[in-house]
Parts: structure tokens; sequence; C-alpha cells
């Protein structure tokens, strides 16, 4: 069954969502306050990289079905009303920063007029579905609200997939809410839930946990190899060869078991430091020390990836390094908060001139750091280099071989940070080969 839906916030949770509600069939409207992504909306024209996306924005804009506005007015008469607004790091602490979620509340609230659900996705400290249930109510006294909150678990590169065909739909409300609420959602998603796709009702605290908690979990994992990775070095032992061993033990699982640069992008670094500043704030100091300790981790890969580039350039004089990949992950046009991004600045800051390349992430690159120099093609990038490093893990990266990038080098050495070329091979061809915990 069709439904009419408003999804508040085109980023990129909002527009993937909108996207792929209307390849599910809804009649779909995304609402957003900038005039500007809108219009380019409206063409059909996808404001950033996802596989997929960009396909399905040209489908159902063109079909009618997905319409995008800046009216909160047009929006309002939606059956459905999704709030997917980002929720950065605030400026002067770790916590997330609600200040869209708060605005999508303001301005929609008053404009409800008739029953109506509002399904929360944004990712947001525990406690927070609560209160935006409570003053929505107040600013729509006379409108019949079914308040939940549905949280996403989109991974960038995948999104359009992890939308469309999840591995689990999470939905909570308040006791009184929860029947109407999983009646709607179950319309929602109703071809999901065909396909298998199961779905855990529950309350509200507990649904704004999970998506916090799974990639605190999995940024735990990150940290927890590349920590090990360290003594692997100490000792002359692979850590890829030990990930696969001990990922055999279905406990444990081989995914999000590989060492290299650690992890960013938009999400799991600012929901692990929400998640921290919101167990202090409860005095659950266990949890705030071991996500503590997470970040630290995290961030001393960075520092170590450098450390090695400024090693291998040590006595040259103007020294040039090849930086392969700036996307925090491949798939992705996002630089937010990506590794390869910041150990690329730091080298800048210390004196090394950076040649840079990435197949779909230069130009936000550029916008964050122009002192870097943006090359055409990853040959380009490694001329004259006196140290490569891979910093994304492309297909394009990974399949690049060491001949075709020996003639264009001025040294031979090869910094892996992401583990994902093959060390025997680069060795033979007369490479000194640097991994992060690999012999």
């Amino acid at each position: 069954m069709s439904m009419d839906i408003a999804v508040f916030g085109t980023g990129y949770l909002g527009v993937t969502h909108a996207a792929c509600m209307a390849e599910l069939g809804h009649e779909v409207i995304g609402v957003d306050v900038d005039p500007a992504k809108i219009a380019q909306l409206q063409k059909g024209e996808a404001p950033l990289y996802e596989p997929g996306l960009a396909d399905l924005l040209r489908k159902h804009t063109a079909s009618g079905r997905l319409r995008f506005t800046c009216s909160y007015e047009l929006a309002a008469r939606a059956d459905v009303h999704f709030i997917a607004v980002g929720t950065p790091q605030r400026a002067d602490s770790a916590a997330a920063d609600l200040t869209q979620v708060n605005a999508v509340i303001e301005t929609l609230g008053p404009l409800l007029t008739r029953p109506a659900v509002v399904l929360g996705k944004s990712t947001v400290p525990v406690g927070t579905a609560v209160q935006v249930a409570a003053r929505l109510r107040e600013l729509a006294p006379s409108a019949d609200i079914g308040f939940g909150w549905n949280p996403e678990f989109l991974r960038e590169g995948t999104a359009v997939e992890d939308t469309l065909r999840p591995d689990r739909i999470v939905l909570g409300a308040a006791a009184a809410d929860r029947s109407r609420v999983k009646s709607v959602a179950r319309e929602v998603y109703a071809q999901s839930l065909a396909d298998g796709t199961p779905l855990v009702t529950t309350d509200l605290a507990t649904a704004e946990l999970t998506k916090v908690a799974a990639n605190s979990f999995l940024a735990t994992k990150i940290s927890f190899i590349n920590s090990v990775a360290e003594v692997c070095d100490a000792v002359d032992a692979d850590v890829t060869v030990l990930a696969d061993a001990i990922g055999y033990d279905n406990r444990i699982g081989r995914r999000f078991l590989n060492a290299g640069l650690g992890f960013g992008g938009a999400c799991l670094p600012k929901d692990v430091r929400a998640f921290r500043a919101r167990a202090e704030e409860l005095g659950a100091t266990a949890a705030a020390d071991l996500l503590s300790g997470v970040d630290e981790i995290n961030a001393r890969q960075r520092t170590r990836v450098a450390t090695m580039a400024l090693d291998a350039c040590s006595g040259i004089d103007s020294p040039r390094a090849a930086v392969l990949g700036l996307t925090f992950k491949p798939d992705s046009d996002d630089v937010r908060d990506s590794p390869a991004l910041d150990v690329a600045a730091r080298l800048a800051d210390a004196g090394v001139e950076v040649q840079a390349w990435d197949p779909h992430g230069m130009d936000n690159a550029e916008k964050r750091h122009p002192e870097l120099r943006y090359c055409d093609s990853p040959l380009a990038a490694c001329k004259g280099a006196d140290v490569v490093l891979v910093m994304t893990e492309w297909a394009e990266i990974r399949d690049l071989t060491p001949e075709q990038l020996s003639e264009p080098v001025q040294q031979r050495v090869l910094i892996d940070a992401r583990n994902c070329l093959d060390p025997d091979v680069w060795r033979d061809a007369g490479w000194t080969y640097r991994g992060i915990g690999r012999r």
C-alpha cells in the first residue's frame, strides 16, 4: 500500500531514505532549508556520490513519485514524517548537536493539524526521543500524533542496498503508541518485511541506544585489532593472519578486524564520542572509559602512519609524498573526519609536498585542504614521490601494480595504511613495503 511520506533533511541519510521510499512504492516529499540543494534535487541530480543513488533520484523525480521542497507547509500534509537531519558533534564538547532535530520539531509541530505518525531516524543521545515527542505534542495539541524512533543502519557505499534490503528494522515507541506506530511501520516497510527482514520493536530508549551501541561496538573491534597490530610489530608477527585465525571463531567474526589507518567518516567517530559523553552524564563510567580508549587508539593510528611517512622522507630535501585515497572509505565521496585526509594534511604541515588522488573525493577534499596538490591520476600523484601511501582501499588503488608505479616515483617506498596489498608482490618488485602490523 502506497503511503504519503515526508522526509526532513536531504543529507546522506535523508536523500537516500527518500529515494528508497519512492523505490518501495510510496509518494515521497523531501524537505530541506537549503534552496540550492533542493533545486539540484528537483532536477534529479545527486548532491553526493553513493552507488545507485543517482539512478533512483532520476527515476523517481521523473515519475513524480519523489519531490523536493523547502515548504514545511506542503510537507505537513503527509501521513508519515521521518526526521533524518544531521546530529554532528558539538563544537564545544563531544556531545551530539541536536539543533537540526529541534528545528524540525519547532517548525513542523505547529503545522500538524490532522492524524500523523512521526518517526525519528537521526542518531541521537538516549533520552532525546521522549523530549522530542513531548515537545511535538505541545506544539500540535489538536493533532493525533503517533511517535516512534526508527534508527538507521546505513553504510556509506552500500546505503541504497542497506535501505532497500536491511538486515533488521528497529522500531521504538512508548507503550501507548506502539501498536499504531508498528502498524504504520509495517506498511512503510512492507516489501522488506515480506522479504524476511526482522522487525525489532522496543521502547524509545532501547531504539536510540541500538544505533550508537552498534557503531561503538564496530569501532571497538577496529581499535582492538589496531592495538594488537602494535604488538605484532613489536614481535614480528602478522596481524592479518592473526585476524583470519581469530575471525573463524563465530563469537568474534572476521569483519571489522582489519588493522590499518582506523575509522573515520560522519558516523563512527562522532557516535562513539556522543555515546561516551552521554554515558558520562549518566554516571556509566565503565562505558565512558572503554569508549575513550577506543577513540584514543583510533586517533593514534593517524599519528602512527604520518610518522612512518616522515621517517621514510628523513634526510631528503623537499620531500614529496603520493597520497592515494582521500575519502574515509571506498565507494563514497565523503571526507568528513577522513583519516586519509587528516594524515595528508599533517604531512603538508610538516613540510612534505603532498600529491593526492582519489576517484571521487578530491572536490570535497580540496574544499577542506586547498594546500594539497590534487592530481588527475594515481600515476600523476606518484610522479617524483619519495613515499607512496595507500590510504583508501578503492579497487582502482588495489589494482595498481609495482611496475606501474616504479617509473614515476623517486623512491620505491610504499606504506600500505589499509593492509590491502600483497606485501610479497611489492617486495619482490624491489619496493620497501610497510603495512600495519604485518611482516
